[in-house]
């Protein structure tokens, strides 16, 4: 591994913050150099959703400000080893941008390695890249994964099929880190 390598991590306003700062320094820690993309090259305002007893669903706090690097407007997929989905509220609206659902699926073309946590899997499912797939993802989108076609896994924190992984939320990141630097000290 060469620590040119770069990570392109996707979020934006909304995203999960402890995903994101998670990702951001345990790539780093391995030596790769990650790259946070969002609409635009700025402060984001990520949240943390929780899970606090009584609740039927998650909750959302405001969490840390986190700039990103580059705007989607300035990715090449060349640059990339791998690309990584965040969670959060992000993906609601980044599933309808039409740059994100290009990105992803370059990274699918060229056959790299295609992360994907909590609700990030709304990105694959716009992106039509999960029929007949098995994947992970917070259990209230199972409904998305499976509609389009892919095979909804809620008994393991993370899945790997080929060159994706997934997991279904910032509690899985022991087992899909490994599963991701599996896949990356593979190749």
């Amino acid at each position: 591994m060469s620590k040119n390598e770069k990570i392109l991590i996707i979020t934006g306003d909304a995203g999960e913050s402890y995903e994101c700062l998670y990702a951001k320094h345990r790539f780093e820690e391995a030596g790769y150099q990650p790259v946070i993309a969002a609409p635009t090259k700025k402060r984001m305002n990520l949240v943390i959703h929780d899970f606090e007893p009584g609740w039927d669903t998650y909750i959302e706090k405001p969490g840390y400000i986190v700039p990103s690097d580059i705007a989607f407007s300035e990715v090449n997929t060349t640059d990339y080893t791998a690309v990584l989905l965040l969670g959060g509220r992000a993906p609601e609206f980044l599933r309808h941008n039409e740059r994100v659902i290009q990105i992803v699926k370059e990274f699918d073309a060229a056959e790299k390695f295609i992360f994907s946590i909590c609700h990030g899997v709304q990105i694959l499912v716009a992106a039509g890249l999960v029929n007949g797939k098995k994947l992970t993802c917070y259990e209230n989108v199972r409904f998305e994964v499976e509609v389009c076609g892919g095979h909804f896994d809620g008994k393991n924190e993370a899945v790997k099929d080929g060159r994706y992984v997934t997991g279904q939320t910032w509690q899985s990141h022991p087992d899909f880190y490994r599963m991701v630097f599996e896949c990356l000290n593979a190749s």
